[in-house]
């Protein structure tokens, strides 16, 4: 646009000074004629020939319509230059805006090629990274696989060797339930070893701490079987005690209730005697009651310790129960004796009797099994 607006602009300029060099031409064509010689050129007024009135009337009229003409011409060319001028200004300007633009362009472009530089340079960097992380990756991978497998063969080998611990616990248990037998079994035998080597003794429950200040124990044993059973002595004379003494050896202070007393007869059947005498009636010693009773090992003791509640229970209930030997309970009922070995065994047999079962309403209490007495 703006080389089409310049091409206009030099064109009016030479349409200009052709008009000029025209307008020269006519006023020499008008002012000359002939010259002197004949020949086309300017005349002498003398030499002029007589023209006629309305030609020269035409020719001033033509001369004055040339003049108006030319000044219409002049002010139009006048305006025409001025608006050329502004137009050329206007350009001016705006070439210098564009100069402007251009170099604003360049910088800008300058601009955007190092930009672009820089980024090719950064996607470069960020190409190299992605390559080794590609790589560093790669290995990783190799090496997790690598890893994995080790792992694979580990956890084979790992269920193998736990499948053979298995078999091994599974005969380790085995052995384990055999020698529990075989311990249970020797508890048993130890326990009744050591029942055995207590038939001859008896244990009593209650007797005072203060009276054997004052007396010796087989004296004091003495008083109490002349004192409850004195027919027993009337029978056999004095009772031989091979040895007494108080059960834990050691006093404490804090125990509210007397030790007990440990007798062992040299005759078995003296302590019998004895002992179903106290099985028919309450013994008493100065006015103290005091409980004579088989001893025991401690845990055939603890064993019938669990058949309390149930005892006292089975008693208020008529059941007539027993305690045998070791720690068996025997109860009559519906015209049958039945026995257990642990209070489970009481327990699972009253629950299939609900009318037996609301009335004793007694939780069993943990025992060691005991095996079948002799």
């Amino acid at each position: 646009m703006r080389g089409t607006r310049a091409q206009t602009n030099t064109g009016r300029k030479e349409g200009v000074n052709l008009n000029k060099q025209q307008k020269q031409k006519k006023e020499t064509t008008i002012d000359c004629y002939y010259s002197p010689n004949g020949t086309e050129g300017e005349r002498s007024a003398n030499d002029k020939p007589e023209i006629p009135a309305n030609w020269i009337q035409a020719v001033e009229e033509l001369k004055t319509q040339l003049r108006e003409a030319e000044d219409n011409w002049e002010k139009n060319l006048k305006i025409k230059i001025s608006h050329l001028e502004t137009e050329a200004l206007e350009l001016k300007q705006e070439n210098s805006v564009l100069k402007a633009k251009i170099i604003q362009l360049e910088n800008e472009a300058k601009e955007m090629k190092d930009e672009a530089k820089e980024m090719k340079d950064e996607i470069k960097r960020m190409k190299d990274n992605l390559q080794r992380n590609s790589d560093q990756k790669e290995k990783d991978d190799q090496k997790a696989k690598d890893e994995i497998q080790s792992l694979r063969t580990r956890v084979k080998q790992l269920e193998s060797s736990d499948l053979t611990r298995q078999q091994d616990t599974i005969r380790q248990n085995k052995k384990n339930e055999k020698i529990e037998e075989n311990v249970k079994h020797l508890i048993h035998k130890t326990d009744d070893l050591e029942n055995r080597s207590r038939r001859d003794n008896l244990r009593i429950i209650g007797l005072p701490e203060d009276h054997d200040k004052r007396k010796s124990l087989d004296i004091i044993l003495e008083e109490i079987i002349q004192e409850n059973c004195p027919e027993i002595l009337e029978q056999e004379g004095k009772v031989e005690i091979e040895r007494i003494h108080r059960s834990p050896p050691v006093f404490n202070p804090q125990l509210t209730t007397p030790r007990n007393v440990i007798a062992k007869f040299k005759n078995n059947q003296i302590k019998e005697q004895v002992l179903q005498a106290a099985k028919k009636k309450p013994f008493r010693y100065h006015g103290n009651m005091v409980r004579i009773t088989q001893d025991l090992s401690a845990s055939t003791l603890k064993d019938r310790k669990a058949w309390n509640m149930i005892f006292r229970k089975a008693r208020e209930l008529g059941l007539q129960p027993r305690i045998k030997y070791p720690s068996k309970l025997t109860i009559f009922l519906q015209g049958k004796v039945w026995s257990f070995n642990t209070t489970e065994e009481f327990q699972a047999f009253i629950n299939k009797r609900p009318d037996l079962n609301r009335k004793f309403e007694v939780q069993p209490q943990n025992s060691r099994e005991s095996s079948k007495g002799n």
